[in-house]
């Protein structure tokens, strides 16, 4: 334990804290001391040990206002994983269907093609057929 010496309500005071923790104790007491002459200046002097009761039930009210606001930031933080996780497991079921679909797309392709090439087969079977009936009728016509 280190002792350090904080001024506060224009008194010094002597108080030990942790080694390293020195220029924390010093900030926390200077933010404190602040809050209690701010109180001073706006309510008058009410005596030192009610100046102090408000000012430690206005921390304690800062600290309970942050906690509830730390609480509900954990709480939607847990729904933002929980909605971000079934984002995912629907981005891979896609993935997975999507893979799926592609598939099938190129087989009916596939046999699109395969049908278009059979029904050009047939298409010029059968104007040969017709070329050539068509020669054989103005053969024999002639």
């Amino acid at each position: 334990m280190v002792n350090v010496n904080v001024n506060f309500n224009n008194r010094d005071y002597l108080l030990a804290c942790e080694e390293g923790q020195e220029d924390d104790l010093q900030k926390l007491t200077e933010e404190l001391n602040k809050k209690f002459d701010q109180l001073k200046k706006d309510l008058g002097n009410l005596g030192e040990a009610k100046l102090l009761l408000i000012t430690a039930i206005q921390v304690i009210d800062e600290l309970y206002t942050l906690k509830s606001s730390l609480s509900k930031l954990k709480s939607h933080s847990s729904e933002l994983e929980k909605k971000f996780k079934e984002i995912k497991t629907l981005s891979i079921s896609y993935k997975e269907h999507r893979d799926e679909e592609v598939e099938e797309l190129k087989l009916k392709l596939d046999e699109l093609k395969t049908t278009i090439e059979k029904n050009q087969n047939n298409y010029s079977e059968i104007l040969n057929r017709a070329s050539e009936s068509i020669n054989s009728f103005i053969t024999k016509a002639i």
